[in-house]
């Protein structure tokens, strides 16, 4: 059965996890506790959380090197759906470090160097985008490095396809972002600060109802998010008032992949229970909410959870 939802990842990285027994301390040797890996990159979060709610999904990635077969082989473990084509470059790596106590702590990522696909695996990742069904849902998340490159012509121009004939959902930033906004995609979902990078203005100033509402007026795209953390998230659509929502507050553990959680949520609302766009952003808040308030990414209970949605849908999968 095909995939409902196709995540396209152009940024994989390998993510190395340390948990140390005290607060990390600048210029001195320290001994973790634990250690785990796992492969990261937003559009595998997406897909995971997807899974998890019960909407299938697909994430689709590239990994090369030594880092991208340790993607690999923790991929093959897993219960919900990864394929990682090949690629000439290196997966990039990636160091998390937590201490005992969030809150006097927060964990620190250190992100390697990005990699550029290579023009083949560039190129299969947009085959694969003009092969997938129409009714299928591709989201493009996160980072693509090389963009601009003529290695990226072919997923440039499935993308832009896809947005004119079939549904692409668009979270990510940069030159990428600037291209597809002037395409008809379904949504894009981004935060504050992608949103001012965009129009050119600080982050508060890019979240005011003018700017909402001339973003909206100048691009084609059906529906925009655009959420600021623990702030107020905005949906801007053409012809209709912003609507502005406030996501539950929580005592705040790892923001990291919160925004991940929220776009599945969205997905997952929006195409598989058929809410409209501002019953899916309810729906969706109190689990980027929760995801905030846990360590890990899309790894907390979802039992007993209250999440707004009128329309009937699967029952959640804890």
């Amino acid at each position: 059965m095909p995939p409902a939802v196709l995540t396209l990842t152009a940024n994989l990285l390998a993510e190395t996890t340390f948990t140390l027994a005290a607060a990390p301390a600048l210029g001195r040797t320290q001994r973790a506790t634990t250690t785990s890996f796992q492969a990261g990159g937003k559009g595998l979060n997406v897909a995971k959380m997807l899974t998890r709610l019960g909407t299938p999904a697909l994430a689709l990635a590239a990994a090369g090197g030594p880092a991208g077969q340790e993607c690999s082989t923790w991929a093959a473990r897993l219960p919900w759906r990864i394929e990682l084509l090949p690629t000439g470059t290196p997966t990039r790596r990636g160091l998390v470090v937590r201490g005992p106590d969030p809150a006097a702590a927060p964990e620190t990522t250190f992100l390697g160097p990005d990699n550029p696909l290579c023009a083949e695996a560039f190129a299969t990742l947009a085959a694969r985008v003009q092969a997938t069904p129409p009714e299928t849902i591709v989201a493009l998340c996160g980072s693509v490095p090389g963009w601009a490159s003529p290695a990226a012509a072919p997923l440039r121009s499935a993308l832009a396809h896809r947005a004119a004939n079939g549904r692409l959902v668009v979270d990510t930033y940069g030159a990428p972002l600037v291209e597809l906004a002037t395409r008809p995609a379904e949504l894009i979902k981004i935060n504050a600060d992608e949103f001012a990078a965009l129009g050119g203005s600080a982050p508060a100033q890019a979240t005011s109802l003018d700017a909402l509402q001339a973003i909206a007026r100048r691009s084609p795209a059906r529906a925009w998010i655009v959420s600021d953390g623990p702030g107020p998230v905005h949906l801007v659509r053409p012809d209709q008032p912003v609507l502005t929502l406030n996501p539950p507050a929580v005592h705040e553990v790892s923001a990291t992949g919160s925004g991940d959680v929220l776009l599945a949520g969205l997905l997952h609302a929006r195409f598989t229970r058929g809410c409209d766009w501002p019953e899916a952003l309810a729906y969706a808040l109190p689990l980027a909410s929760a995801n905030a308030a846990h360590p890990g990414v899309a790894d907390f209970d979802l039992t007993g959870m209250e999440l707004a949605a009128s329309a009937p849908g699967p029952k959640l999968n804890p």
